[in-house]
């Protein structure tokens, strides 16, 4: 996986795993890799994917059970749906806004790249 240096790599480690249960490879209720599993096929501090999972477990994404492992959590992708939602809406929106109207786009035009985005 290759890091941004803007963003603290936990944060990183977190996003990977909304995408990874998103897009359902990590099914809902079911065993996820272990912190040093993670680590490995990360190429990271097993103290950092920790850090990422003890985040996702405070938000009820991931549930550990003692000597078994780390499970996803039902409704997990419901819940990862709402937190990155708002998250978008409330911070990178408002400068796409700003851009579109900064840079005099018409809405046509974006609701036209928006139907066409996946014919190209």
């Amino acid at each position: 996986m290759e890091f941004h240096e803007l963003k603290p790599i936990y944060k990183q480690i977190i996003d990977t795993i909304h995408e990874r249960i998103l897009t359902g490879q990590w099914e809902e209720e079911k065993r996820v890799p272990s912190v040093r599993e993670l680590a490995v096929e990360l190429g990271v501090n097993p103290n950092t994917v920790m850090r990422a999972y003890e985040y996702l477990q405070r938000y009820d994404v991931l549930q550990n059970s003692r000597g078994i492992g780390n499970y996803v959590c039902p409704n997990a992708r419901k819940r990862i749906m709402e937190m990155r939602r708002t998250e978008f809406i409330e911070n990178q929106l408002p400068d796409i806004f700003k851009q579109i109207d900064i840079l005099e786009i018409p809405w046509q035009q974006i609701d036209e790249l928006y139907k066409n985005r996946n014919n190209k």
